[in-house]
């Protein structure tokens, strides 16, 4: 992992942070021309809820935010009911500002290493299947196709489809 990040779990007094970065990243893919995140499709309550049900961590870079992820323990709409072998991926975000080369990667490399202390052996994520670039990233850390999930519903009603990515851990 990048020596210049430090990691810890996000509590409730995090969420406006985390909306915030949630917001500027979608910004971003927006500018991009990407079609996978909206400028306020997450509130607070939605990282009240990861929280609960899983994990949400914060990356710093010196007293700058870097970057966020979260870490469910299922995923039942885009995997269907699965036997607990692996841990999933969720809103992987830099701060573009303020993150150091190989944020991402070091991200990725933190969740997984909590899948592997949570005892599951597989890594997995997900991505819209109109975005290359984000699955040519993610197949080169080491992610492979995995299936297509056509269902996915955004807050607004509209439905899209993802790629689903999966790693064999440890």
């Amino acid at each position: 992992m990048t020596a210049q990040l430090t990691l810890r779990m996000a509590d409730r007094d995090d969420t406006e942070i985390l909306v915030a970065l949630y917001d500027g990243a979608a910004r971003w893919m927006k500018d991009q021309d990407i079609d996978q995140w909206l400028p306020g499709e997450k509130d607070t309550e939605h990282f009240l809820r990861r929280m609960k049900d899983g994990e949400v961590w914060l990356a710093s870079a010196g007293a700058h935010l870097a970057g966020a992820y979260e870490l469910w323990w299922d995923d039942e709409e885009a995997w269907g009911v699965q036997p607990p072998v692996a841990g999933y991926v969720h809103r992987l975000m830099v701060n573009r500002a303020h993150a150091p080369a190989g944020t991402g990667r070091a991200l990725l490399a933190h969740a997984e290493q909590r899948m592997i202390a949570a005892g599951r052996g597989r890594g997995r994520l997900d991505c819209v299947t109109d975005n290359p670039r984000l699955r040519a990233y993610y197949e080169s850390a080491g992610y492979r196709f995995a299936g297509e999930f056509s269902g996915k519903v955004r807050k607004d009603g509209r439905v899209y489809g993802v790629t689903l990515l999966e790693k064999l851990l440890g």
